[in-house]
């Protein structure tokens, strides 16, 4: 008798374990992580509406800094999420395996000034500019910009990297600093409140008069490289959600302005909407975009190589995917 109970507990163990099995396999989940800022904007109606896939519950987080989104890839907590350019660029030649996936914005600053002697780039010299962004793509943007003119950085000029994006805006608005080279929202809060602010030159066409491929990107979509080659079609389906909200945000800046201040990315309504028709939202495949990323990647390797690994990445850096 006892020999029969042990018998059918065994079996009824065996079942219950093949009962969570199944349910284990049929059971998954992925979070997407954006970033605080205006990073997440683009894809800010993912936050609102994320993407559905049979079979798998798809969230969406954000988190505060960049750094913390490096992390979690690094240690292999992310499949899906933002980062700059040449910190993907970077995690990447360390041996982490990721890619990426699209280009999700351009080029989106402006060269801002209050100094009645500040007409172009060429008058800068002497001069002091706050700079948004020490270390990564507005700095080396502005210094490949600035050499091309014939000013030396840090010697003709004075870069000042002491001030976070917002206190640039404020700062300006206030009349502590004449000068700053900052992105969007901030660029078009600061003219908001002085509208004597003016725009010098566009850095955008600076750029590629200083040899840059197009407008230079500046948020990249990155995937888990395991990630993306084993799970094609929940990829495809997380890609489309993403350009769908590119599209959406950059036809609907009112409505989208009112989400990215409900869910907590740190910018107001009114600033979002007013800049999301300056701000270069887009979505360009990596295959698209991989000209203009090296053409970034090149001007780091110039100006701070240790910023993107010591080296353009490798071909399969760049996902090639049938989107």
């Amino acid at each position: 008798m006892i020999g029969v109970m042990n018998t059918r507990l065994t079996i009824w163990c065996l079942l219950a374990l093949s009962v969570l099995s199944g349910a284990s396999a049929q059971s998954s989940s992925l979070v997407i992580y954006g970033l605080k800022g205006p990073s997440g904007v683009g894809m800010i109606r993912l936050f609102e509406q994320p993407p559905r896939y049979p079979g798998v519950t798809i969230t969406v987080e954000s988190l505060a800094q960049a750094d913390l989104m490096a992390a979690r890839f690094i240690s292999g907590g992310a499949k899906v999420g933002i980062l700059p350019p040449n910190m993907a660029a970077k995690i990447a030649s360390a041996g982490t395996g990721i890619q990426i996936a699209a280009v999700l914005g351009t080029g989106m600053l402006s060269l801002l000034t209050s100094d009645t002697a500040v007409r172009r780039v060429e008058d800068l010299r002497g001069k002091t500019v706050a700079v948004a962004g020490q270390g990564a793509t507005p700095e080396y943007v502005f210094r490949r910009i600035l050499r091309s003119k014939g000013i030396k950085p840090d010697t003709d000029i004075g870069l000042d990297f002491s001030l976070a994006y917002p206190e640039i805006a404020r700062s300006l608005i206030a009349g502590r600093i004449a000068t700053a080279l900052i992105p969007e929202p901030f660029a078009t809060i600061a003219r908001t409140g002085k509208p004597d602010l003016r725009q010098v030159g566009d850095i955008q066409a600076e750029w590629i008069r200083a040899g840059g491929n197009g407008n230079y990107p500046m948020i990249a979509l990155v995937v888990d490289t395991r990630f993306a080659a084993k799970e094609t079609a929940l990829l495809e389906t997380v890609l489309r959600a993403f350009k769908d909200s590119v599209d959406w945000v950059t036809a609907n800046p009112d409505q989208a302005g009112l989400l990215v201040e409900k869910h907590g990315l740190g910018i107001r309504a009114r600033d979002a909407a007013a800049a999301i028709p300056r701000s270069n939202y887009v979505f360009i495949p990596a295959r698209e975009a991989r000209p203009g990323l090296e053409a970034l990647y090149k001007a780091f390797l110039e100006f701070s190589p240790q910023a993107i690994g010591s080296r353009l990445p490798a071909d399969d850096f760049y996902l090639s995917f049938p989107y």
